[in-house]
């Protein structure tokens, strides 16, 4: 009868910590030789030394790549030092049974990786939207059609490789989460877990400086585009002679359009009816007010504009208008979602005037009377049914914050029993 040798269990279970070690080891390699390297050595050196023979001299390198450098020194460095733990103990395995690795992944992980991977993303979206606009441009897309047919691209084109440091990042904690479950060390395990913790935090710190920032240069575009007409312009019905006109001390539109202040719930073009004509109007939806615009267009000559000083976040509407030169002329004076009232309107009614998927905003004061009423068309009846949930919805939630606010300030606190 034959015997085999069992295996220790111990062994068995060290030896799966390994394997799972490995698998990170020989994903950074890949992730640093197919990616990392290749975005750096065919696209931007290429692009560099283009740059150095007078050719793309306006194509800004970081905002294509930004920390790349950084992010490729910082990638080789870990795989080096994984490299290193992984060779010594193959080398001494006879001695040593375990495989020290902890050291590396805290100084890592807890350093200059996850920081470098969080400076990296938060350009992704500038870059990506970066580069549709230079692939306009002729010599550009010479540069870019060059560089994706060097072999070691392996058919990835430079938005494909471009993302590659998202998905790294993401991808870390389920490597480290492999390496805890299969560690039997309580002291180690509970050293992986903390710097499993440590970049899952990293991941939603991202999360909300990616929100902040999308919210706060797509507010600074909006304070560029929306113009604020002076009371006298915006309401013919107000005469105000020009040697008085400096009381009247506007509230500065940048304190208005804060992202510290507030956010936009929801925004799009509608038309507005007037007593004689249609006007394309813009709204936009606050957490707490909606604001009525009138865009204006000034047809540029193509090339007339930057195009690459556009925030990705902005509508496509939006973007067109600021490529024209256009703005959002505001129509009146802000409306308070307290204040605000919204009414679908029956077909039958309006048929007449030529009206379709219609509906009715009235801004109304303080005693309940109607100050303002705005008769809108939208494009289709399922745009119509949008734009009354997503105010109502407004409405009930700024409510709801208001009603949480006065409860609060007027709600004492408990007196000590010690008085």
């Amino acid at each position: 009868m034959e015997t085999h040798q069992k295996v220790p269990t111990d062994q068995l279970d060290s030896r799966k910590q390994q394997e799972a070690v490995w698998e990170l080891f020989t994903s950074e390699c890949t992730y640093f030789l197919d990616h990392l390297l290749v975005l750096k050595m065919i696209f931007m050196n290429t692009l560099k030394y283009l740059q150095i023979h007078e050719y793309l001299l306006d194509v800004d390198l970081w905002r294509l790549f930004a920390n790349l450098e950084e992010l490729t020194q910082t990638s080789l460095g870990f795989v080096n030092s994984l490299f290193s733990i992984i060779k010594g103990y193959v080398d001494t395995s006879e001695s040593s049974p375990l495989m020290d690795f902890i050291s590396v992944l805290t100084k890592y992980f807890r350093g200059s990786l996850c920081q470098s991977h969080q400076m990296y993303c938060l350009n992704y979206s500038a870059a990506l939207f970066y580069l549709e606009t230079l692939r306009q441009r002729e010599d550009f897309s010479i540069y870019l059609k060059w560089c994706e047919q060097n072999e070691q691209c392996r058919r990835l084109h430079l938005p494909e490789l471009l993302v590659a440091p998202l998905h790294r990042l993401t991808r870390y904690p389920l490597l480290l989460k492999n390496i805890w479950k299969r560690s039997t060390d309580s002291t180690e395990k509970i050293m992986i877990y903390s710097i499993k913790e440590k970049v899952e935090k990293s991941l939603r710190d991202l999360e909300g400086k990616v929100k902040w920032l999308d919210n706060f240069q797509k507010f600074r575009h909006l304070q560029e585009i929306i113009v604020w007409p002076p009371l006298w312009d915006r309401d013919k019905r107000f005469f105000i002679p020009e040697y008085l006109r400096h009381i009247f001390k506007e509230h500065m539109a940048e304190t208005i359009l804060s992202p510290t202040n507030r956010h936009l719930l929801y925004e799009g073009k509608l038309t507005l009816a007037e007593s004689t004509r249609f006007l394309d109007v813009y709204l936009f939806l606050f957490d707490d007010f909606l604001l009525v615009t009138k865009t204006k267009r000034n047809r540029k000559k193509p090339g007339g504009s930057d195009t690459g000083l556009l925030c990705p976040s902005l509508t496509p509407e939006l973007q067109t208008i600021i490529k024209e030169g256009g703005s959002c002329t505001v129509l009146d004076q802000p409306i308070p979602l307290d204040r605000l009232v919204v009414k679908s309107i029956d077909p039958l009614h309006v048929s007449a005037f030529g009206l379709r998927n219609a509906f009715l905003l009235q801004h109304e004061n303080r005693y309940r009377q109607c100050i303002a009423a705005f008769l809108l068309q939208a494009q289709t009846e399922n745009i119509k049914k949008a734009w009354i949930a997503q105010i109502t919805a407004a409405i009930s939630c700024f409510t709801k914050n208001q009603e949480t606010k006065k409860i609060s300030l007027f709600t004492l606190p408990a007196e000590s029993s010690e008085i």
